[in-house]
């Protein structure tokens, strides 16, 4: 029987899996399998700065495409660099294949130089781990590997010494692309469970719909749903994309970053309907209304809040089962309060992103809304985390087309250039724009050199203030003075044009619309350095008492510590939220 190299293999069950790119850093360890795929000729290198980019640009190729995305690490700290990144795709729940070089297989346990134990490490950020250490073994355990990550939605991990890669097995190559990767399939809940929901949603008389990520195939059936309970719908911020397009029953976002009006929505009903969300924050639920809960995960069931009915099953499949039984007729009441409710918070929001030229004050909402307006119709959005997040989830709109993704669920910096490289990679032709903070885009500054290096036309829109923001408004409200946050920043567009990316930077409102436009319609990569108010709030849209002892007990410390104008200037940049508010 003829005999395959294990690297050769190891590339034709990923070209038969569909896989077209690689994101990682070579190294020796790696050499086998770079080797082939570069005879092979039909899986791209990307090639990046830091491997914890590789697994983010692999999470967000594989969020937008939702195939298996790839990225690779050389043993020891290579692929240890994966591991932030390969946390935030496990949690995304996106089929991710991490390939992590391991050192000689002869010096495994001998305390080697860079050995490092793959299987302990990478196993809490992975549905499936396993090191191959056997040439026969590798056709199985890759196999393995990548229906986990498919079927599961989740990340997998094969660990591969170097020289096992140069061996030869008599293994071959799976039979077809369907039998190599796990068809979907769909799972809807036992009739008896669906109608106890429809039950209790025709018994009650103000329902609430929180909608996340899980309904992004349930459009329709969410709407159709909403309009016969006359409820109004939440959307959970990764649920953003899929719900708020195209919804007259949307009244925004609750929680830290959230509206007034979803807060309300939610306080307010009897009956509260979770579909697809694993919404994270206890303080934000109902205590006294009913709670029911559709999840294609069963220990989602229950977990933030406690529920009176749980259903396991895929949302649009569920409410396509649901619909027909449950009532019309009802009383819209309820649903016009809450979208007067939501109007008056969308229009206090909308108030505040505006500039006045001249006045050297960018405010970051004017920023986002401006993004919003000039981007085109399928433009993919990548935010970092903190306040970048906030705009995004406030101002940009969606329209079915758009996606926007970010670290919603890890929370990690520096997430949405790496994100956007890998976007961009998949679909070349569409406009992929991040949101970057000034702390998030200098943690993995490096990529921008990825950015240019591979010539991909990635817009970057950094909201320069100087400062980790989100961690600065923290400690204010904690009633700390602030410590540590503040980033002594260059500039930006400066730095851009120094490595070969179009660079521009605005200082004042007047010349936000026009520099938005110039960096958008540049032909390649282009960067625009915003410099917006450090002192910018982003208020939840429920203050607690707390919250404002807080606030109060900062602006006494700051004055005290000698940093009265810090007050006086937080004062001038927020006189608008601070009229809504008071």
């Amino acid at each position: 029987m003829s005999k395959t190299i294990i690297a050769d293999l190891f590339a034709e069950t990923l070209h038969l899996a569909g896989v077209e790119r690689i994101y990682g850093v070579v190294g020796d360890s790696l050499n086998g399998l770079t080797d082939s795929l570069r005879r092979q000729g039909k899986i791209e290198w990307i090639h990046v700065r830091n491997e914890e980019a590789a697994a983010f640009a692999a999470g967000a190729e594989a969020q937008l495409t939702g195939k298996l995305a790839v990225c690779a690490g050389s043993c020891g700290p290579g692929n240890m660099h994966l591991i932030n990144g390969l946390y935030d795709c496990n949690r995304t729940r996106v089929p991710v294949l991490a390939i992590a070089a391991q050192v000689p297989s002869g010096e495994v346990g001998s305390n080697y130089f860079q050995e490092t134990r793959p299987e302990a490490l990478f196993r809490e950020c992975s549905v499936y781990c396993e090191t191959i250490s056997d040439a026969d073994q590798m056709p199985r355990t890759l196999e393995t590997a990548i229906r986990a990550a498919v079927g599961h939605r989740g990340v997998s991990v094969v660990a591969m010494p170097g020289d096992v890669a140069l061996r030869s097995t008599t293994g071959t190559l799976a039979r077809s692309k369907g039998a190599l990767l796990p068809p979907p399939s769909v799972t809807i809940p036992a009739e008896a469970d669906i109608a106890e929901l429809a039950a209790l949603l025709n018994g009650a008389q103000k329902v609430t719909i929180l909608a996340g990520r899980g309904c992004r195939t349930a459009h329709a059936e969410l709407v159709t749903l909403a309009g016969i309970l006359q409820a109004p719908i939440v959307h959970a911020l990764g649920g953003k994309e899929f719900v708020e397009y195209d919804n007259p029953y949307d009244v925004g976002m609750t929680g830290l970053i959230g509206f007034a009006s979803g807060y309300d929505a939610m306080m307010a009903c009897d009956v509260l309907l979770m579909l697809g969300t694993d919404f994270p924050y206890r303080q934000f639920y109902p205590e006294k209304a009913k709670v029911a809960q559709i999840d294609l995960i069963p220990e989602n069931l229950g977990r933030r809040t406690a529920i009176d009915i749980g259903l396991v099953g895929d949302v649009g499949a569920t409410l396509a089962a649901l619909i027909p039984r449950v009532k019309t007729g009802r009383d819209g009441r309820f649903l016009k309060s809450a979208i007067e409710n939501y109007a008056e918070s969308r229009k206090g929001l909308d108030d505040l992103a505006n500039g006045t030229p001249g006045s050297g004050v960018i405010h970051p909402q004017h920023v986002a809304r401006v993004l919003s307006e000039q981007a085109t119709d399928d433009a993919v959005f990548a935010c970092d985390v903190g306040t970048p997040t906030v705009w995004a989830a406030r101002y940009l709109t969606m329209n079915g087309r758009r996606r926007l993704i970010g670290s919603f669920n890890h929370g990690s910096m520096a997430n949405a250039l790496p994100q956007a490289i890998g976007v961009q990679a998949a679909y070349p032709g569409r406009q992929v724009v991040t949101l970057s903070g000034d702390g998030g885009l200098a943690m993995l500054m490096g990529e921008l050199l990825t950015v240019r290096q591979l010539g991909l036309p990635v817009k970057i829109i950094v909201f320069n203030n100087g400062t980790l923001g989100f961690v600065e408004m923290e400690m204010k409200a904690a009633g700390l003075v602030e410590t540590g946050v503040a980033l002594d920043n260059p500039d930006f567009a400066a730095m851009a044009r120094a490595i070969g990316i179009h660079g521009v930077r605005v200082t004042d409102p007047g010349d936000v619309d026009a520099g938005i436009r110039e960096v958008l319609a540049h032909p390649g990569p282009a960067l625009l350095d915003a410099v917006t108010a450090r002192t910018e709030l982003s208020m939840p849209p429920k203050i607690t008492l707390e919250q404002m002892k807080g606030f109060t007990l900062y602006m006494a410390k700051a004055i005290i510590s000698g940093r009265g104008d810090e007050v006086v200037e937080l004062g001038k940049t927020n006189v608008g939220l601070l009229k809504r508010l008071f």
